[in-house]
């Protein structure tokens, strides 16, 4: 694993940072949320230096997109809400470090060697999650999420290995983050639209990350066109 060093801390930061941020612990502890604030803040750091200019960058972009995003739909539109009705400082950076780490995660030889038979399995996996989500959860919002992906996959069939990768490890912090208390989504879309239910955390919002990548990307076009247009060449050329 090629890559593993890079990788590797998220599994372990989205566990540990989140159970500091829980409910529970934070009767024990007030400002508990201080500490995950700055234990992402340092594995932000981490990764920084360990990546790649061009993901540097997109980790700096992806930091202004998440809080763009947060802000919208937390703080302003009420889709989900934080322990404390704030906007954690450790969010922002989570996003980015999930985002850089699944970028390398794709990239490891043996996932190249086997991404047809892990893309296989990893999509319905994602087909029955979501699938028993809406079943047994009554999760209409996360499951019309899931229909969403499968529809950017037939539009951009190249990113399903980045983006299955990207479902699975969202189910894994959205399921940390709700078991913790640490955020909750309300059991109808934006608390609002009663005709579109939503388990406590839906299955599919991972959606939302392809509008992460597109922002991230945007930002990153702006402001290196000429790298971008020769990328753009090099990835014409390889498709002839």
């Amino acid at each position: 694993m090629k890559y593993l060093h890079i990788h590797a801390p998220l599994w372990i930061v989205l566990w540990f940072g989140l159970y500091i941020d829980s409910l529970e612990f934070s009767k024990t502890y007030q400002a508990s949320q201080w500490i995950t604030n700055v234990l992402v803040f340092i594995t932000f750091l981490f990764l920084y230096k360990q990546v790649s200019k061009q993901v540097k960058q997109l980790m700096l972009f992806g930091l202004i997109v998440a809080v763009g995003g947060e802000v919208l739909f937390s703080l302003l539109l009420g889709m989900y809400t934080y322990r404390l009705d704030n906007l954690p400082l450790y969010v922002p950076f989570g996003h980015a470090i999930i985002y850089a780490s699944i970028y390398y995660l794709v990239k490891e030889p043996l996932v190249l060697k086997y991404q047809q038979t892990i893309i296989k399995i990893l999509y319905l996996l994602m087909l029955l999650y979501s699938t028993a989500w809406l079943i047994w959860g009554n999760d209409t919002f996360g499951f019309i999420c899931m229909l969403i992906i499968v529809w950017l996959f037939q539009r951009r069939p190249k990113t399903k290995l980045f983006f299955l990768f990207m479902f699975f490890t969202i189910v894994y912090l959205e399921l940390l983050g709700t078991y913790y208390q640490c955020w909750s989504w309300p059991s109808i879309w934006f608390n609002q639209f009663t005709w579109v239910s939503s388990a406590n955390p839906p299955s599919g919002i991972s959606v939302f990350y392809f509008a992460f990548d597109a922002g991230c990307l945007w930002f990153y076009k702006k402001l290196n066109p000429i790298k971008w247009k020769r990328f753009k060449q090099i990835k014409a050329l390889k498709s002839k």
